[in-house]
């Protein structure tokens, strides 16, 4: 007979858990977007549409009593993640189906769903599986693979349906764009080319190679191609449906524009060789390979049809205005078959749900305090519904609740405001108070850089809270969130011209936020204890969301009117209640602490 065992090595479990979390998160929020896109929804559609998907992760305090109450949080696992394999699989089969979108949508849904369910149980198994050193000691390691999911649903995931675009459409050619300083060059808009006929349909651009210069131009000059390019690309109706409403956009022809400037330009152009067949389309996307200072900011996807194919589909390339040395970039037309290329996507993404399933079907542990409420209820009296009324009760009739909310609300008060602005300052020119970074530097100080200092910070966190207990290290940790927005203070007033120094700071802002926010997941853990810990936490985790919500929406507010060096002061300046709350909440000062007793 199969034995179900009470513990197993956290290390069997806690890793492809958490992993397995964020994975179906990142799909239903990001990859969706890109999907939606690449299927020619429109861009409003795609932000209404993808927007609403969020909701199940917004309510999901509601319906958390419902995991506490029935069954146990095990069995809630395997069954969601059983659910999420059946909607990657419903949206596998109906992306090339007519009328895809709103069937894709109602998978999409459950996904959600199912997940924001699965997040609710996998948060409650974590607390009862583990005693509460090994809580501690494991939550940077949670923390960590959870970000891993993110990155393979940014990341290999997007490569991976990319991948099989190319690989299943009509043979393309590259186009190749060369930066040089100190060339001169002429804009074309509608050159004159010799139209390659082949039996064989192909997509090729019109110039193979084009040489541009880094010499800005007025935004006068730039707005004034762009208009005209829309609304040739839009009388051809190489933009699909959405060519109509184009037709119909202003050119913005204001004396500010002309005293602008903005990166260079270059207009570049694609065709294909034939007609396609009656009532068919050739969708092209337009792809991108290479430095990514040079980017398409017009026309990046076309279709054709029978009526159309002839004309020229032109796009818009700019330059960085920021860049000044040589560089190059690969743009090439697509005209794979999407649907099939995401529908195998999504089919792969089913099989490793399969395997997520069957692993943890087998794997998970059975720990003796994993039980349903309606099971620990002697007699079983109370209804499903006082049970559940029982859970909001008991929450918010904590000793001292109100401190703890506020405490919840303002830990992180300060990194909130920072989150919005850090990228968009480092972009930013160096004449309004940026640093004046391209994008592809961006990428690698905070998006490369800071999410492994993030990452160290928040494993040496838990490390440290399981050793000495929270308390001990709990002003360490408010500190440590807090008082590194020095670093962007001295970047605002220095503006320093060393990459290394500005990656160091980068870095030492982003540890002490991983090493803060231990902290925070651990007295989240602490005010959940007791008898409805899972449906507690879940509550617990909806005002961490509106922690980082209410200061976002009006950092940017704030940073326009006082500018980036008083705004990072500001930040600084926010972060004083916060000592006094975080000395004033309760806490058990043995709490994470690693015993043999809490083994």
């Amino acid at each position: 007979m199969f034995k179900k065992p009470a513990h197993r090595h956290p290390v069997t479990w806690v890793p492809s858990l958490y992993y397995a979390q964020g994975i179906p998160y990142v799909v239903v929020m990001l990859v969706s977007v890109i999907m939606y896109k690449r299927m020619g929804i429109s861009n409003a559609d795609i932000a209404f549409y993808t927007s609403l998907l969020y909701l199940p992760w917004v309510l999901k305090p509601l319906w958390s009593p419902v995991v506490d109450i029935f069954k146990t949080k095990r069995v809630w696992i395997v069954v969601m993640q059983f659910i999420v394999g059946l909607g990657l699989a419903g949206v596998a089969f109906t992306i090339p189906v007519t009328g895809f979108l709103q069937y894709t949508l109602a998978f999409f849904f459950l996904l959600a769903f199912s997940s924001a369910t699965h997040d609710i149980a996998a948060d409650g198994f974590y607390m009862l599986g583990l005693s509460k050193g090994d809580q501690a000691y494991y939550v940077g390691f949670r923390s960590l693979f959870y970000r891993l999911s993110m990155i393979t649903g940014q990341g290999l995931v997007i490569i991976l349906a990319g991948y099989f675009e190319i690989h299943s459409g009509l043979p393309t050619q590259d186009l190749v764009v060369n930066v040089k300083p100190g060339i001169s060059e002429e804009l074309v808009i509608s050159p004159d080319f010799i139209r390659e006929e082949t039996a064989e349909q192909k997509i090729l651009p019109v110039r193979k190679e084009v040489q541009m210069s880094v010499e800005k131009r007025s935004k006068y000059e730039v707005d004034s191609v762009l208009f005209l390019v829309r609304k040739l690309n839009a009388e051809n109706n190489l933009y699909g449906d959405e060519s109509a409403v184009i037709l119909n956009e202003k050119f913005n022809s204001s004396v500010e524009n002309r005293q602008k400037t903005a990166g260079n330009i270059s207009v570049i152009s694609f065709y294909v060789t034939g007609s396609p067949d009656k009532d068919k389309e050739v969708i092209v996307n337009i792809d991108r390979s290479g430095d990514k200072n040079l980017a398409l900011i017009e026309g990046s996807r076309f279709v054709f049809n029978e009526r159309n194919w002839s004309k020229p589909a032109y796009s818009v390339i700019q330059i960085d205005p920021k860049l000044r040395e040589e560089s190059s970039a690969v743009f090439t037309p697509l005209a794979g078959d999407i649907p099939w290329a995401w529908s195998t996507t999504f089919l792969l993404l089913t099989g490793l749900f399969v395997i997520f399933f069957l692993y943890h079907f087998f794997i998970l542990p059975y720990p003796a305090a994993d039980s349903s409420v309606i099971q620990l209820k002697e007699g079983n009296q109370r209804s499903v519904l006082k049970e559940f009324g029982e859970t909001f009760k008991l929450f918010f009739s904590k000793p001292k609740i109100i401190l703890i909310i506020t405490f919840l609300l303002i830990y992180r008060f300060g990194e909130a405001q920072l989150v919005k602005l850090a990228s968009p300052f480092l972009l930013d020119p160096r004449e309004v108070g940026g640093i004046g970074l391209t994008t592809s530097e961006v990428g690698i100080a905070y998006g490369t850089v800071g999410i492994i200092a993030l990452s160290i910070g928040g494993i040496l966190g838990g490390i440290l809270a399981s050793r000495d207990g929270l308390k001990k290290w709990l002003w360490w940790m408010f500190a440590s969130i807090n008082i590194p927005h020095i670093l962007y203070i001295y970047l605002a007033y220095v503006q320093p011209d060393s990459f290394i120094i500005i990656n160091l700071c980068v870095a030492g802002e982003q540890f002490g936020y991983g090493f803060g926010f231990t902290a925070y997941m651990l007295y989240m853990i602490y005010i959940s204890e007791g008898e409805y810990k899972t449906s507690h936490y879940a509550i617990a985790t909806g005002f961490m969301a509106l922690s980082m919500m209410i200061p976002g929406l009006f950092a940017g507010l704030i940073q326009e009117a006082i500018g980036y060096k008083l705004f990072f002061v500001w930040i600084l300046i926010t972060m004083i209640p916060g000592f006094f709350v975080t000395k004033m909440i309760p806490l058990d000062a043995l709490f994470g602490k690693k015993t043999k007793e809490a083994e």
